[in-house]
């Protein structure tokens, strides 16, 4: 395995960023590297510290060079290198240390979230831009549920939203439906009367996991193996009653989401947001002609650079109003601390083996990470 880890800089060091300086594997090319602490923001700017960020499967396609959605270099670590250095992670919950002259509505030790795509959110703290960052409420909210509010969420909750006009009643298909955004789509749906039927990977506690997601709220929960047997579109129309399934959600493609699609009734609209099989989505023609079947694909980045500042605020309102009254639960997690006392050689090789133990799937749990301030 090539040696990427950087040297820290010669200035007394009093921060950590998990970093790259060119794509590949994100097992290879993460490091750990150690900076000074922050100078005064300038105007318009906060200094946050971060307490925690996930480290999503989107992540790790960045750090690949797969993902449509491309970093820029961390300047000031970058200078500090003479290379360009990139700070890995897109979503995160930071703490306000220290506030630019020109900034209202913020104050010291106030919560945010960033809005702006690839921000480099694996990092001890960061200088942020005022217009970068949300403000979001500290009462009713754990760390981890701020922390991942801005990705998985709002993605369920707009593509329930923005496609179909679903009333309390309607049926919605989904596959990947014990993914952070499945789960969401079941809780945000249970809690405006929707029915889901969602789709999973047969495992060998598939038992326990059916359980899990309908506590959450999943009216029905099936495995792929069942989706491939021919007496399943019988048992939907059963549970149905016949009334037509107007919404399909889709982060798998390949063969499974062929067969979920012919569930769909007429009018219905198929929402891709991934291809976890990493095969094509491929639907037959007669789904188009004869039940006029709508497909869209849904991207949250784009959403958030397609809406105005006021549309961010009403949506991060919403969902946190769902999480206040136990509505969304924060995603079953563990936290991965990177110690103020670790060397930046042995925080890489910790980092480095979390991504690739990750990179082998069926991981099970959302990872979050903490960069601690260097002791």
């Amino acid at each position: 395995m090539p040696n990427n880890t950087f040297s820290t800089s010669s200035v007394l060091a009093g921060n950590r960023a998990i970093v790259y300086n060119t794509n590949g594997d994100p097992a290879r090319v993460l490091s750990a590297f150690s900076f000074p602490e922050l100078p005064p923001p300038p105007p318009n700017t906060v200094n946050i510290r971060f307490l925690l960020a996930p480290i999503n499967p989107a992540d790790l396609n960045v750090i690949e060079g797969v993902y449509p959605a491309k970093p820029e270099p961390d300047v000031s670590l970058s200078q500090a290198k003479d290379h360009s250095l990139f700070v890995g992670g897109n979503e995160g919950l930071g703490k306000v240390m220290d506030i630019g002259e020109g900034v209202v509505g913020l104050r010291k030790d106030d919560w945010v979230v960033m809005t702006k795509a690839q921000s480099g959110t694996w990092s001890s703290a960061k200088n942020v831009a005022l217009s970068d960052v949300l403000k979001v409420p500290k009462q009713g909210l754990s760390e981890a549920q701020a922390a991942t509010i801005t990705v998985n969420p709002p993605t369920a909750y707009n593509m329930l939203r923005d496609f179909a006009h679903l009333v309390e009643g309607d049926w919605i298909v989904q596959n990947g439906a014990n993914s952070a955004v499945g789960q969401a789509v079941i809780q945000i749906a249970a809690a405006k009367g929707y029915k889901t039927i969602n789709f999973i990977r047969d495992r060998d506690d598939v038992g326990l996991l059916k359980q899990h997601l309908e506590l959450l709220g999943a009216t029905h929960v099936v495995t792929y193996d069942e989706l491939s047997d021919k007496s399943l579109r019988a048992k939907v129309k059963a549970w149905t009653g016949g009334k037509d399934i107007r919404l399909g959600l889709n982060c798998v493609s390949g063969k499974t989401t062929t067969l979920m699609a012919r569930l769909l009734g007429n009018n219905a609209h198929l929402v891709s947001y991934g291809a976890m099989s990493k095969e094509p989505l491929s639907l037959p023609t007669s789904l188009f002609i004869f039940k006029n079947l709508t497909c869209h694909g849904f991207w949250q980045t784009r959403w958030y650079s397609d809406k105005s500042l006021e549309q961010r605020q009403e949506l991060l309102k919403t969902l946190t109003a769902f999480m206040r009254d136990g509505k969304l639960q924060g995603p079953d997690h563990e936290v991965l601390t990177i110690c103020g006392t670790e060397s930046d050689v042995s925080a890489s090789a910790k980092i480095r083996d979390l991504v690739a133990r990750l990179g082998q799937g069926m991981y099970g749990k959302k990872v979050l990470l903490r960069v601690e301030e260097i002791a």
